[in-house]
C-alpha cells in the first residue's frame, strides 16, 4: 500500500447571507457581480420519499400542478412571464425534495421573486388542472419508463429489492391507478402539509445588491401565510442481513444489464464517513484507467459499459439516509451476470488488500474537484445546491468546501470503505432482454 498523500484543492469562496423571515421561509444570498444574470430557485423539503401510501407519484404530481397557475396569475403566465424576459425555468423531483427555478436577466430579479412568491401562496388545483397533468404524467410514465428500453434501471427497480418499507421501496413515478385515486383534496392536504413557508428555501445568487434583494424578498414573500414545518419522517431501516437479487424481462431490452447497490453511511449525520464511498464509486468506473472499466471493459470485455454513483437519482450531496452505492453494467449478447459480479467482488477485493496505485487517488480527486467547480461556475449551480444544502443540512456554505473536501479523503479511508461492499450487503436486479421472446 502506497503512502497516504491528501490532494490539495482549494476551497471556493462564494459568499453566502442567510436570514430567516417571519414567516419561517429560510433565504440564501449569494452575489457575484461578474455577469449580468440572477439564478433563482425555491427548494420545498418534501420529495418522492414522503409520499403518502396509495399516492406513489403524488410528489411529481404536485411538481406538475405548481405549474398550472397560482393566486394571481392564469395557466402559462409563469412560462409567458419569465420566457418574456428571455429567462429559462423548470423544476424537478428527487427523493428528498422539489425544486423550482429561473434564470434571468439580473433586471428581471424582482419578477422571479414575485412568480416564485404567488405560487407559495397557493397554485391553482382545480379538477381540471388535476385530471390534465394526471395525464401528463401518465404520458410520462409511458414514454420514459413502460416504452423505452431499461426505463427505471435501475432506480425504479432496484430499490424495491433493496428496502423494505412504503416510503424508501415504493414507485416514485407512480401507479396509474394511485394517479387516477388522486382529489383535489389530497392535492390541498399535500399543499398545506409540505410547501408551507417554513418547509421552504428560497436562493438568490448572481448579479445583485444584498439589500436591495432583502428588500424585494420580504416584499414579495413577507406576507406568505405562516405555516410550519412538517415533522420530517425517519425512513432509516435495517441493512441488508444476506444477498437479495431479482430479475425480470425487458421487452424492449435489446441486451441484458446488471445492477447493484450497497448501503452506506448516513450522507449528513456520517458525512466524515460518508464521503469516501463518494470518491470509491469514481475511483472504480470513472474513465478509462479506473478500475471496474479496465477489467470489465477493456480486458476482460465482459460488458459494454459500467458505472457507479451514490443515490438512485445521482444527487450525492442532496440525499438523506437510508441511500446506496449503485454499481451498474450492460452485458454484450449472452454476457453473464454472475460473472461480472463476481469480478466485481474480485476488484472491490484487491483494492480492500493491496492498496490503490500511485496517483490513483490523485487523478480521481481531481476529476472530482474539477467537475465541482465547473458545475457551480453557472449561477444556478449556486442558487439549487446551496438551497438543498440550507434545507438538509443548514449549512449552504458547505458548497464551497465539497472540493477541498474530497481532496482530503485518504487512501486508507477508500480501502476501508471498499472492504465493506460485501455480496451479503448487495442487493443486485438484473434485465432479461425480452426482444426476441
Amino acid at each position: 500500500m502506497g503512502v497516504a498523500r491528501k490532494m490539495k484543492i482549494p476551497a471556493t469562496k462564494y459568499p453566502v447571507e442567510r436570514f430567516t423571515l417571519d414567516n419561517g421561509l429560510r433565504v440564501v444570498l449569494t452575489p457575484d457581480r461578474s455577469a449580468p444574470v440572477v439564478g433563482v430557485a425555491v427548494v420545498y423539503d418534501v420529495g418522492i420519499r414522503s409520499e403518502p401510501e396509495g399516492r406513489t407519484g403524488f410528489a411529481h404530481l404536485f411538481e406538475h400542478l405548481m405549474f398550472q397557475g397560482s393566486e394571481n396569475l392564469e395557466k402559462l403566465a409563469h412560462f409567458r412571464h419569465v420566457q418574456g424576459a428571455g429567462g429559462s425555468f423548470n423544476g424537478s423531483t428527487h427523493l428528498d425534495y422539489t425544486d423550482y427555478f429561473e434564470v434571468l436577466p439580473a433586471g428581471a430579479l424582482e419578477r422571479a421573486l414575485f412568480l416564485e412568491a404567488d405560487r407559495m401562496r397557493g397554485p391553482r388545483l382545480t379538477e381540471e388542472n388535476l385530471r390534465n397533468q394526471v395525464d401528463v404524467v401518465k404520458e410520462e410514465i409511458r414514454v420514459n419508463v413502460l416504452n423505452r428500453p431499461y426505463g427505471g434501471f435501475p432506480w425504479l427497480r432496484l430499490p424495491p429489492v433493496m428496502f423494505e418499507t412504503f416510503a424508501n421501496a415504493h414507485d416514485g413515478y407512480g401507479s396509474f391507478g394511485d394517479l387516477d385515486h388522486a382529489t383535489v383534496a389530497d392535492a390541498e392536504e399535500f399543499f398545506d402539509k409540505y410547501y408551507a413557508s417554513g418547509n421552504a428555501v428560497l436562493a438568490v445568487a448572481g448579479d445583485f445588491d444584498v439589500a436591495q434583494a432583502t428588500v424585494l424578498i420580504e416584499r414579495h414573500f413577507g406576507d406568505v401565510q405562516a405555516r410550519s414545518k412538517p415533522d420530517l419522517p425517519d425512513f432509516a431501516e435495517p441493512d441488508l442481513s444476506g444477498e437479495r437479487r431479482e430479475s425480470y424481462v425487458d421487452r424492449l431490452a435489446p441486451l441484458p444489464a446488471v445492477a447493484s447497490g450497497y448501503r452506506i453511511p448516513d450522507p449528513i449525520g456520517q458525512f466524515e464517513q460518508y464521503l469516501p464511498y463518494v470518491v470509491l464509486a469514481e475511483v472504480l468506473t470513472d474513465g478509462d484507467a479506473s478500475r471496474l472499466v479496465e477489467r470489465l471493459v477493456q480486458r476482460d470485455r465482459t460488458v459494454t459499459s459500467v458505472g457507479g454513483y451514490i443515490g438512485f437519482m445521482g444527487d450525492e450531496y442532496q440525499v438523506r439516509n437510508p441511500t446506496a452505492m449503485l454499481l451498474q453494467a450492460h452485458l454484450p449478447p449472452g454476457g453473464d451476470a454472475d460473472k461480472v459480479l463476481r469480478t466485481i467482488d474480485e476488484e472491490l477485493d484487491r483494492l480492500a488488500t493491496g492498496g490503490l496505485t500511485p496517483g490513483e487517488l490523485a487523478r480521481t480527486q481531481a476529476r472530482m474537484a474539477t467537475h465541482l467547480l465547473r458545475d457551480t461556475d453557472a449561477v444556478l449551480g449556486r442558487a439549487l445546491p446551496m438551497a438543498v444544502l440550507e434545507a438538509q443540512r443548514g449549512r449552504p456554505e458547505l458548497l464551497n468546501e465539497l472540493p477541498r473536501l474530497v481532496g482530503e479523503v485518504t487512501e486508507a479511508q477508500i480501502v476501508a470503505a471498499a472492504a465493506t461492499l460485501r455480496p451479503e450487503r448487495r442487493a443486485t436486479i438484473e434485465v432479461v432482454p425480452g426482444a426476441n421472446q
